[in-house]
């Protein structure tokens, strides 16, 4: 029997990776710090192992007799202070790879994100190998970038290390993309930067979960690289909403905003907030806005080649299903 290690296990992704690996008979262990979900996650047949990443003794000990480590845990969020970033984004993937090393596991799988390509202008089929933008669009993809680098070191001196870059994660118990579309919705309205034309890639859990599991089985030679994770299907904006409130039942409010105002007062919020810390998170941040007004589409011919990667649920499917679960929740 597999014995396997998720990370940021009561989290979205994580929650869904350990019931997946459950059902498949794994042994599994969770890591997180959501004690009430964890016991959940116990009644369901996995092991809750308390703890926080950023202590290097828990990671070390999490790792020990593991054959795989899904590293699913970070922080991710469009705002927030640098060191909080850092800490749980590179300092706790650097414990994660050394533990790892330390106990001879037999593969890390370390999810990435393709913020690291944000920009201020448009690309289309965004590969691996593609330069980076010369800055950062935020702390959250400064740190995910080096802890992508971390994971290069860690393979380079012998780990079996695969990094996934999944574009905008969704489905059921999703907490964060769609939410915030539907509580903008409530409020003043979802936002259609250029009348919402952007084209933009999403990834439904599911299929991120099947290119984990690729990952247990891909070639050695396949080791120590990034790779590109969506469901390759390029959307436009305002149509994903449409499609998205139609299927919720839910009235879709919109306001049409000029995309280069949008930047300027999003900047123009952030610097409020960073003068004003007890504010939070500004309604709109420039990494924000480019998400939703910049078209960012990702080429998944290596994941496809090497991983032998293709995306299982369809868009409507996965909207479907994350519909249903909303609709239960109410």
């Amino acid at each position: 029997m597999t014995k396997a290690l998720v990370t940021g296990a009561t989290g979205f992704l994580g929650q869904h990776t350990v019931r997946r690996l459950v059902k498949l008979g794994w042994e599994v262990y969770g890591q997180g710090r959501n004690p009430e979900l964890g016991r959940q996650l116990e009644k369901e047949g996995a092991v809750f192992l308390p703890g926080d990443l950023r202590d290097a003794e828990t990671a070390d000990r999490a790792c020990q007799g593991m054959d795989v480590v899904f590293h699913c845990a970070a922080l991710s969020s469009p705002w927030g202070k640098y060191r909080d970033f850092y800490t749980c984004n590179v300092e706790a993937t650097s414990h994660i790879a050394r533990g790892c090393k330390r106990h001879d596991v037999g593969r890390l799988i370390h999810i990435s994100t393709p913020s690291l390509y944000s920009s201020q202008r448009h690309r289309f089929g965004i590969r691996e190998s593609d330069p980076l933008p010369g800055k950062p669009a935020n702390a959250y993809a400064a740190t995910k970038l080096m802890a992508e680098q971390v994971v290069e070191q860690a393979a380079k001196g012998g780990l079996t290390a695969f990094m996934l870059r999944p574009r905008a994660i969704f489905g059921p118990m999703d907490n964060a993309l769609f939410p915030r579309l539907l509580a903008a919705n409530k409020t003043k309205g979802v936002p259609l930067m250029n009348d919402g034309t952007a084209r933009i890639d999403l990834t439904c859990v599911e299929n991120v979960i099947d290119a984990m599991l690729l990952c247990c089985e891909a070639p050695l030679s396949a080791s120590g690289r990034a790779y590109n994770i969506t469901n390759g299907e390029p959307v436009m904006f305002r149509d994903l909403v449409t499609r998205l409130f139609s299927l919720l039942d839910i009235p879709l409010h919109t306001r049409r905003l000029p995309y280069a105002a949008a930047y300027a007062a999003a900047g123009m919020m952030e610097a409020i907030h960073r003068l004003l810390p007890f504010l939070g998170e500004p309604l709109l941040t420039r990494y924000s806005a480019a998400a939703l007004g910049i078209s960012q589409t990702l080429d998944i011919s290596e994941a496809r080649e090497q991983l032998g990667y293709h995306p299982r649920v369809t868009l409507d499917e996965g909207l479907r299903a994350f519909a249903e679960w909303w609709r239960e929740q109410q």
